[in-house]
C-alpha cells in the first residue's frame, strides 16, 4: 500500500486503512462515519481486546468484587444470577476499568504489581488484536461484502511498535495489507487533551519500563508511600509525559504510510471527501 499513487487510491475497489494516533484526535470519528456510509467495516481494535481477548479478566475482576457482598455472593454461588460485560463500540469502560490506576487502595487504587501485570496482559492483547486485522478483513468481505475497511487502532498502539525497524513485524504485517494513515494534533489538540485527560484520568496502557520510570520518580519527587499515592493524580502525572514518549514513536512510524492532519479529519462529513483527503495527502507524499 505504501507504493499507491492518489489515482489508485480514488480507483481501488477495496480501500483498506489502519487509522493511529493519540486518543481524543478523531480515530473513533473517523470509523463511525466510514462505517455510517455503509461500504466500509469498522474494525475497533479495543473492542476486540474486550471481547476476545481480555473478557475473563474482565468478568473475573467484577465477580471478585461482587462476591465480597454476601448477598451477590449467595446469588452468584447458586447460579441464580451473572455477571457479563458490556461492551460496545462507544462503551469500552469495561476495559479501561480493569486497567486500573496505581496507588491507594482506599481510593481504587492497586498494588503496582498487579498493575503492571494487567498492563502486561493488555499488551500482549492489542498485540494479538492488531495480528487479526488480517482475518479481519477476509471476515468483511467473505461475510458480510464490505468493500472497504478501517482498523481504529487503540493509543497505545505506538508503544508495541518499531518504526525504525524495517523488520517489526507488526507494521510489516498492518503494511502489506493496508494503508497506514496516522492523525497528528498540533499545540493546541495537545493542550486539550490535557485538559480533557485531568478532567476524567482514565487508565491507559504503556511500555512496561515507561511506566515503571514514571513510577519511580513520581514517589521520589511527591515522597508519597507506595499505598498512599492518589492514583488520579498520579495518572495525571503520567499522562502529561506520556504524550512527549509518544511523540518520537508516532514520527517514527510515520514513514510506514501517511499522515493527516486532526483539524482536516474533524471537518470531514463524508466518505468521499476522505478519499480525497487521502489521494491529496499522497500526492504529497510521494
Amino acid at each position: 500500500m505504501l507504493k499507491i499513487n492518489s489515482q489508485q487510491w480514488r480507483n481501488a475497489l477495496n480501500k483498506r486503512i489502519v487509522v493511529y494516533g493519540m486518543s481524543g484526535l478523531g480515530k473513533t470519528h473517523l470509523s463511525k462515519m466510514l462505517r455510517g456510509g455503509g461500504s466500509w467495516f469498522h474494525y475497533s481494535v479495543d473492542y476486540r481486546i474486550g471481547t476476545r481477548y481480555m473478557g475473563d479478566y474482565i468478568v473475573d475482576n467484577a465477580i471478585e468484587h461482587a462476591i465480597k457482598v454476601p448477598f451477590l455472593r449467595d446469588l452468584l454461588m447458586s447460579d441464580s444470577i451473572y455477571i457479563g460485560s458490556n461492551i460496545t463500540f462507544d462503551n469500552l469502560n469495561p476495559v479501561s476499568t480493569y486497567l486500573g490506576k496505581p496507588g491507594d487502595p482506599s481510593k481504587g487504587g492497586l498494588p503496582i504489581d498487579e498493575f503492571h501485570r494487567r498492563q502486561e496482559q493488555f499488551r500482549k492483547a492489542e498485540i494479538q488484536a492488531l495480528l487479526d486485522t488480517e482475518a479481519f478483513i477476509r471476515r468483511s468481505e467473505r461475510l458480510y461484502n464490505y468493500p472497504n475497511f478501517i482498523c481504529d487502532t487503540g493509543g497505545s498502539f505506538c508503544e508495541w511498535v518499531d518504526g525504525d525497524d524495517p523488520e517489526d513485524p507488526i507494521l510489516n504485517a498492518l503494511s502489506t495489507h493496508c494503508l497506514l494513515v496516522g492523525i497528528k494534533g498540533d499545540e493546541s489538540h495537545t493542550r486539550e487533551l490535557v485538559k480533557r485527560f485531568n478532567m476524567a484520568p482514565k487508565p491507559m496502557c504503556y511500555q512496561h519500563e515507561f511506566v515503571a520510570k514514571c513510577w519511580s520518580e513520581y514517589l521520589d519527587e511527591t515522597g508519597v508511600l507506595e499505598d498512599k499515592v492518589n492514583p488520579d493524580d498520579f495518572i495525571r502525572w503520567t499522562y502529561a509525559r506520556a504524550l512527549s514518549h509518544r511523540e518520537p514513536r508516532h514520527l517514527s512510524m510515520a514513514k510506514w504510510g501517511i499522515t493527516v492532519y486532526a483539524d482536516d479529519i474533524a471537518s470531514l462529513e463524508n466518505e468521499e471527501e476522505f478519499i480525497e483527503l487521502v489521494a491529496g495527502t499522497l500526492v504529497d507524499h510521494n
